[in-house]
Order: C-alpha cells, then sequence, then structure tokens
C-alpha cells in the first residue's frame, strides 16, 4: 500500500506542514538574541507530550551536525548526537528556503519505516542561523492524524472489511447466477429435441445479470479495498459505469424480447407491458446515450 499512501500524503501535505510548523513557531521564538540550546530542548521535551506521535525531536546546528541525542518516547530512538546530517534534505531544504519545510516520505534510518520529517531554522536577532529543529514522524501516524479515511486509520480498515463483506456477498451472488445460467444450458444440452425458448432468454438473462455484477464487485474491491481509485483515470471509471449500465440495458433488453413473444402467443392483451418495458429499456438508452456525449464534451474541453 505505500503508494496508496504517499497519495494520500499528497494530499494533506499542506495541512500536515501548517500544523507542524505552527507547534514548532508556537514553543520555539524565532530571531531571539543569542538561542538557548536548553531552552529548545526543554520545549522539545513539552512538544513530545503535544505530539506522541513523532517518533523523534532532535537539533541540528548551522553546518548540519546533530548536536543532541533524539528526545523521542521510544528509548531505543534515543541516540544520534554527532551525526552529520547536512546531506538530509531536511537540513539544506530549511536552509535554502529560510522557513520551515515538511519533506517528502522517505525510509528512516530509526524505525526503517516510511517517515516525514518537519524542520524549522531558528535565527538569532542578526537573522543568523543558529539550529534547525527536527521533528520525525511516521508516514502511517501522520495520515492516521490528518487523513480520517485515510486506508492506515481505523476508520479506513473498518471501510476495507465492511466492502470486502460486500464484495464477497456481491460475489456469491454473481456466482448463483453464472451456475444458474450454465446449468440450464447444460440441461437443455441433453434435450436437444425438447429446447424450451423461454428458458433459454431466461439462462441469458441470468449470465448477463452475474457479468454486471461481477464488474461491480471488482471495481469496489479495486477502488475501496486495494485502495486505487485515487490515481485512476476519469476513462476508467466511466467505463466501469457504462458496462454496468449496458449489461442492465442488454438484460431488460432480453427480457422484453422474451414478453413480446410470450404474449403474441398466449395472450396478446398484455403485449403492452412487454411494449412497456421497451419503452423503458429505450428511455435507458437515451440516458446512456447521454452520459456519454457529457463524457466525450468533458475530455474535449480537458
Amino acid at each position: 500500500m505505500i503508494v496508496t499512501e504517499i497519495e494520500e500524503f499528497s494530499e494533506i501535505r499542506v495541512r500536515a506542514r501548517a500544523y507542524l510548523c505552527f507547534l514548532l513557531q508556537r514553543y520555539i521564538p524565532n530571531y531571539v538574541p543569542e538561542p538557548s540550546l536548553d531552552n529548545i530542548i526543554n520545549a522539545l521535551k513539552i512538544l513530545k507530550k503535544e505530539l506522541p506521535q513523532a517518533e523523534a525531536f532532535y537539533i541540528l546546528d548551522k553546518k548540519g551536525m546533530q548536536i543532541i541525542d533524539a528526545i523521542s518516547n521510544n528509548s531505543e530512538y534515543r541516540r544520534g548526537k554527532g551525526i552529520n546530517r547536512s546531506m538530509r534534505a531536511y537540513y539544506y531544504r530549511a536552509v535554502r528556503e529560510k522557513r520551515c519545510i515538511l519533506t517528502d516520505p522517505y525510509p528512516s534510518l530509526l524505525s526503517h519505516n516510511l517517515t516525514v520529517t518537519a524542520s524549522y531554522p531558528v535565527y538569532d536577532d542578526n537573522k543568523q542561523l543558529a539550529f534547525i529543529i527536527c521533528v520525525d514522524i511516521s508516514l502511517k501516524d501522520l495520515l492516521k492524524l490528518f487523513h480520517p479515511s485515510s486506508i492506515d486509520s481505523y476508520f479506513g480498515h473498518f471501510t476495507k472489511i465492511s466492502y470486502s463483506f460486500f464484495s464477497l456477498a456481491l460475489l456469491i451472488v454473481a456466482i448463483l447466477l453464472l451456475m444458474k445460467g450454465v446449468g440450464s444450458f447444460f440441461i437443455m444440452a441433453f434435450e436437444l429435441r425438447h429446447i424450451n425458448i423461454k428458458e433459454i432468454f431466461e439462462s441469458t438473462i441470468l449470465i448477463t445479470l452475474s457479468l454486471a455484477i461481477f464488474d461491480l464487485v471488482k471495481t469496489l474491491f479495486e477502488e475501496e479495498v486495494l485502495g486505487r481509485h485515487k490515481k485512476r483515470e476519469a476513462s476508467d471509471i466511466h467505463k466501469t459505469m457504462i458496462r454496468f449500465l449496458g449489461s442492465i440495458v442488454i438484460a431488460l433488453s432480453i427480457e422484453a424480447l422474451m414478453l413480446v413473444f410470450k404474449f403474441a402467443i398466449i395472450d396478446p392483451q398484455k403485449i403492452m407491458f412487454a411494449v412497456y418495458l421497451i419503452g423503458a429499456v429505450t428511455l435507458l438508452l437515451f440516458g446512456l446515450s447521454f452520459y456519454l456525449k457529457s463524457i466525450s464534451n468533458i475530455k474535449e474541453e480537458e
């Protein structure tokens, strides 16, 4: 799910940066005479309680050297003093842009998971760089914090389980319809002398509906369970809708044709019901045509 997580991160990046930078600026004032390292460390200890999702807090000097062991709730992460981090994006981007930044996700040396870092440059009253404050937070925890519907959030897991259940239920329905339709064909294959046209039509309808439901299951599972809907092309979604509606139109058309023959033979007075169904199918076709026309207009505008 790494690709999906990165896509979700791109959606909440602005909000995440604004929040993390706000916290850093709130606890660590900038452009003060002779910024105190001890005061910054105390501020980070307070910030650690307010942001328990963070993996580690640490401080770099103006050359990118880590000057304290990381402050963390995890004792295994309380290290790193003396490591040169001048080649890290959270250092050189903060120095270059002269503002609080949020990095892209990268593999953390501490947790070995995808992590993002908010880095905040601290200047003295002469606008000379004194320190760079860094906050590491795992990508999964960041998404849980800012993206409630993320696949990694509790609600996201519940949604995935729910859609998995619905997909399974619909798949069972599709399989049962297919088995019923194909089974009827096999039975008729051994009774060629007694072929029932009505049963052939009914089997065709069952198989067509089975195909439509299976296509719906495929779309639900891919989008809601596997999480591939974020970057899907709009044309793919339209194709799924067209296939589903097309299957319904085909099934109704077959049913209407079957009713025409049935009522024409046994009860001509009821043939109007078949005509009504044909009219409904015609309206569906007009609706589908309008839908296709709307799609083509949108593509031309793009």
